[in-house]
């Protein structure tokens, strides 16, 4: 079993009360519209969207890595744009992974926009060591998300204000 992190780190031309209002209060009805080649639904199983609530995303087939995953919000912070939230079943659990945390912060730029800061914490199944490659992927996989999730916000500039 081996424990990491790992982070992640963007910046977003979209102010963070508009990034966090599409992304984390209306990520039920935003991630599955703006991605639909990622998400084809998102569904609250437990709860109103605040602490101790239970939600699936649902993939599309084309990821092929697995259908679902169900987290739990664990801290939602509105003032200073902080989201915590826990992978419980589903996604890599069981396969690769015994845990996962994750952090989303949103930080505000005097320039404008925001930095997008994601964090995720691990530890993998016995004699499971960390794939650096998959690692990169997701990576690579989440900035080219949180551009789509940009653009569709700059092109529609009242929504999420």
């Amino acid at each position: 079993m081996v424990s990491g992190t790992s982070t992640t780190e963007e910046v977003v031309q979209v102010e963070a009360r508009r990034l966090w209002n599409a992304t984390t209060k209306d990520s039920h009805n935003f991630l599955p519209k703006v991605l639909p080649e990622v998400f084809t639904s998102v569904t609250l199983l437990q709860g109103d969207g605040g602490v101790g609530t239970v939600k699936q995303l649902n993939f599309t087939p084309g990821k092929k890595d697995f259908s679902f995953i169900k987290e739990r919000v664990d801290e939602l912070d509105q003032e200073n744009f902080v989201y915590k939230y826990t992978a419980i079943e589903g996604g890599p659990l069981g396969k690769q992974l015994s845990s996962a945390c994750f952090e989303v912060k949103l930080v505000p730029r005097k320039e404008g926009g925001c930095v997008a800061r994601w964090t995720c914490n691990y530890e993998t199944l016995p004699g499971v060591q960390p794939d650096e490659g998959k690692l990169k992927e997701i990576k690579e996989d989440s900035f080219g998300m949180l551009k789509k999730v940009e653009q569709y916000l700059q092109s529609n500039p009242n929504l999420y204000c």
